[in-house]
């Protein structure tokens, strides 16, 4: 980006900011609620517009808040640093140690030899491990490694950008990593996010097999639905992928499975029973579960990891994103800018009846999509508001605010998410082309979060 597009990009934020605060004086809002509107409009443009680097903007969030008066220095500080920032810290080293290990490659390699070469067998095959992958790990992490894995296929069978099959698989590979990562808590920065906003603001506790009791349905569906909207939309060109001998070559170059992927694998399969007794047991905290697997990695017993390891495996700027979202949520409740939100633009949804609501709040996060393309931030915005309007209205803050987590990871309609960035960066497809197979799938996601909401909320004690 060249300096004069970066200033023009930083003085459109500092314009929007002026105008949202000015707009907004002399409103319902307090002075500080004004202005925390005003932050918002200027970090959601400086996120969107990249003038800055994204950690540079999130911690420019939290310091203007006192500089602003918007909140005191003390509590802007304490509230950029959550749960969810140690969980994310914790899965990025996870993530580094399992591909280390090499047990993605070894898992990926086994999927390609059983799928052959037939190209529809091999498009199943890719997103089927995306979403496996995506329940226990970043799904921008998950789309990164496959996305690799699939270049290699599609090199190797000379597929350039043009064909129809790459594209599938390059359109495929993150509507699987999205769709994969709502099967679980710990499949999302997002869902961690979420159901920190939901009990800190609804005061309600979201267990680990809840969670998953809606999740695994949502995928059970939605992955062999977006499969089959993919193709569709791009057919494949070609009878045959590359040859079964270069993967069988590959596979038998790894030989048996080493000493660090037993470990690994052990590791993670005890993570996953900690997280589902946490249902029971809620000192078993996702987070600190999480931490505590990944310092394990660093046991000398193990020895997986270095700190020069660990450094070179953390996205720092994900970590201080986490760290302004948190932030800027907790402001905008302080301030009353959420509660603002809820009188002026949410008020009248009271009057529908439940299904009718969680409906529409599932369409309009996946609208909100165009406007704000970041998943976390659609989060810290609309969570707040969502739980001050059910409880407003008598129901558990549980009903209508889950919709916006899980539907915050439906990013399909255009490649404008950082998970989908990594196959558009590719060249196989161009911005519209989502944009079909897309809609197809985030019609049917409204539509059926709200089924399950409706049908398992009583069981669930959410309705």
């Amino acid at each position: 980006m060249s300096r004069s597009a970066q200033f023009l990009r930083l003085a459109i934020a500092l314009v929007a900011g002026v105008v949202v605060t000015v707009a907004l004086d002399g409103s319902a809002l307090t002075v500080p609620g004004a202005r925390m509107a005003g932050l918002f409009a200027v970090v959601l443009v400086l996120w969107a517009s990249e003038a800055l680097p994204v950690a540079v903007t999130a911690l420019l969030a939290m310091v203007l808040q006192p500089v602003l008066g918007i909140a005191p220095v003390r509590t802007a500080y304490l509230s950029f640093i959550s749960p969810v920032f140690f969980f994310v810290l914790a899965m990025y080293l996870l993530a580094r140690a399992l591909h280390s290990s090499g047990v993605d490659r070894r898992f990926t390699l086994w999927l390609l030899s059983r799928a052959g070469t037939e190209p529809r067998r091999v498009l199943w095959a890719l997103m089927a491990g995306c979403a496996a992958f995506s329940t226990v790990m970043s799904d921008l992490v998950v789309c990164t490694v496959f996305a690799a894995v699939a270049g290699s296929v599609l090199d190797r069978a000379k597929i350039v950008p043009g064909s129809s099959f790459g594209r599938a698989v390059m359109i495929g590979i993150p509507i699987a990593s999205f769709i994969g990562g709502v099967a679980t808590p710990a499949g999302s920065t997002v869902n961690v996010l979420g159901i920190q906003f939901i009990e800190e603001y609804g005061k309600v506790r979201i267990p680990f097999l809840s969670w998953t009791a809606i999740g695994i349905p949502m995928v059970l569906l939605l992955l062999p639905l977006s499969y089959w909207a993919v193709l569709r939309a791009n057919p494949p060109e070609i009878a045959a992928v590359g040859n079964r001998e270069d993967v069988a070559a590959d596979r038998a170059a790894m030989g048996p499975f080493s000493p660090n992927e037993k470990r690994i694998l052990g590791i993670f399969s005890v993570l996953i029973v900690l997280w589902v007794a946490s249902t029971w047991v809620p000192a078993l905290d996702l987070s600190l579960v999480a931490m505590a697997g990944a310092l394990a990695l660093f046991l000398p017993w193990l020895g997986f990891l270095t700190w020069k390891d660990a450094q070179e495996g953390v996205g720092w700027d994900a970590l201080l994103m986490i760290g302004g979202v948190t932030s800027l949520g907790a402001a905008s409740v302080s301030t009353g800018l959420a509660k603002w939100m809820v009188d002026a633009a949410l008020g009248g949804l009271t009057s529908l009846s439940p299904a009718l609501i969680v409906a529409a709040v599932s369409a309009f996060t996946v609208v909100i999509h165009f406007a704000i393309p970041i998943a976390p931030v659609i989060t810290s915005v609309l969570i707040p508001p969502i739980v001050l309007l059910a409880i407003s209205s008598g129901h558990n803050p549980a009903l209508y605010a889950i919709p916006v987590v899980f539907t915050a990871s439906c990013a399909f309609l255009l490649p404008i998410d950082a998970v989908s960035l990594v196959t558009f960066s590719r060249g196989y497809y161009r911005m519209l082309d989502m944009l079909r197979p897309g809609v197809i799938v985030s019609i049917v996601w409204v539509i059926w979060m709200t089924i399950l909401l409706m049908l398992l909320g009583p069981r669930l004690g959410f309705l």
